[in-house]
């Protein structure tokens, strides 16, 4: 990347303003054309958003990004929108089992109705809080072993993670920024009860899964393996889950276990700097089974600063990535890196929605480390795409930000008529995660309330 160290969240106002401005008819859009029931739109074919996935893990990013807007712009009917159709649809997301979404789906819905009530913003209600400590509940029940000699995760026997929809051997980087369905249960007094009415604790299940990530997941450039590059990711550790050894890196929606799917990547980011935050809202006490605040911080600290330098070091001079660092197609494009990415070349996508998630990252790592460098790239990359040929302002396109990447070795995502690679759609989640910087930016640039996923400031 080259940062741009000029610019400042008030420089990026008028970017702001247009995105939501762009922002509000496209959330209209689509409720007015998308049914409950029909599917959860996840990404946009010829402009029209589209079910597709494993999951409904995109539920909850669409009804949060109208709770976002009326965060941002004050317009009471998006607020209705998303308190009467989380009301309507998202329970059974609290309760799902078979999922690590839970910090997508409730904390964007229940969980932003119960920050903005924190705020003084909307009236408080018992059952967003009700949701929130049963969500975060039943994510922690998903739960496996290691047989691991970390110190940290002394809760509940040793270590573990919650494991992704793939079962019990699976450790998705993604699920690091699900840990705010247990950090918001957590915050709200609960635990989760097992055999025996044995308590445990969601701050100690919270800990063990990012120390599991920020070990198996995150590399350090220390030798673990042939391509072991200090700050890159894996999407998926596996496990023997009979004795709880970690056997091999995998991915799901990567090029290869050993190559950096970005959006794996941008998910690590901001999963760890956000934690980073959120542990200054707990207690010395709460965090001394676990080795205390110092050990903890150091550990969430080494894999946040870790991935934000791989994502600067190995993005192209804009601040938006290609969808792997590893994609074959890129040998054949030169020093890419030395230029802006080309969201229309002929060899491989670009995953806009990755630099919205990164964005956040890198930005709320700068501000809690005080490291400007962070701050900086943040500012860069919003700057890019809060802009052509990122933005669509296009009212026919029920997408927000443009050149976002679903699943590329599936082949799920759509290429043009003309084309050779997928441009030019939209997915709910790089939608929503521009929308949320936004939100994160204007706050700062207006001198608004610190913006956290558990409304205590910062």
């Amino acid at each position: 990347m080259k940062i741009n160290d000029g610019l400042t969240a008030a420089d990026l106002e008028p970017k702001l303003r247009r995105l939501w401005d762009a922002s509000a008819p496209k959330i209209d859009n689509i409720e007015r054309t998308r049914a409950p029931g029909e599917g959860s739109p996840v990404f946009t074919v010829e402009g029209r958003y589209t079910a597709r996935g494993w999951t409904e893990w995109t539920q909850g990013f669409q009804y949060g990004s109208a709770l976002l807007q009326f965060d941002a712009t004050g317009e009471r009917g998006f607020l209705d929108v998303g308190r009467e159709m989380t009301r309507r649809v998202m329970a059974t997301h609290v309760s799902h089992i078979g999922v690590h979404d839970h910090g997508f789906n409730n904390v964007s819905t229940y969980g932003a109705l119960w920050r903005l009530a924190r705020e003084g913003r909307v009236e408080p209600d018992g059952a967003d809080e009700l949701a929130l400590k049963v969500s975060g509940a039943v994510q922690a029940a998903r739960w496996s072993r290691t047989a691991t000699d970390n110190t940290l995760a002394v809760s509940d026997g040793g270590g573990g993670y919650l494991y992704s929809f793939n079962g019990p051997h699976s450790l998705f980087v993604d699920t690091i920024r699900s840990c705010r369905s247990l950090a918001v249960a957590h915050l709200l007094g609960h635990v989760l009860m097992g055999e025996n009415d044995t308590r445990i604790s969601l701050l100690g299940r919270l800990i063990a899964h990012a120390e599991a990530t920020a070990r198996y997941n995150v590399f350090y450039g220390e030798g673990r393996d042939a391509y072991d590059v200090r700050g890159r990711t894996a999407h998926e550790a596996v496990f023997n889950v009979t004795d709880g050894r970690f056997r091999c890196p995998s991915t799901q929606q990567g090029y290869s276990p050993f190559s950096t799917w970005t959006r794996g990547l941008a998910w690590a980011m901001l999963g760890f700097a956000e934690e980073l935050e959120y542990l200054d809202a707990v207690a010395d006490a709460d965090l001394e089974p676990y080795g205390g605040r110092a050990e903890v911080t150091r550990m969430m600290r080494r894999a946040a600063t870790a991935t934000c330098d791989f994502y600067v070091d190995n993005t192209p001079t804009d601040g938006v990535p290609y969808w792997d660092t590893g994609a074959p197609g890129l040998a054949e494009m030169g020093d890419y890196l030395s230029r802006p990415a080309d969201p229309y070349n002929a060899h491989e996508p670009v995953d806009s929605s990755a630099a919205a998630i990164a964005a956040q990252g890198l930005l709320r790592l700068g501000r809690h480390t005080g490291d400007d460098r962070y701050w900086q790239a943040g500012l860069t990359v919003c700057d890019t795409l809060f802009d052509e040929p990122y933005l669509s302002t296009d009212p026919s396109h029920q997408g927000l930000i443009l050149h976002s990447i679903y699943h590329r070795p599936n082949g799920w995502d759509h290429v043009p008529a003309g084309g050779r690679v997928p441009h030019g759609e939209s997915s709910m989640w790089g939608d929503y995660h521009a929308r949320e910087v936004a939100l994160y930016l204007q706050r700062v640039a207006t001198g608004q309330n610190y913006y956290t996923f558990f409304g205590a400031g910062g």
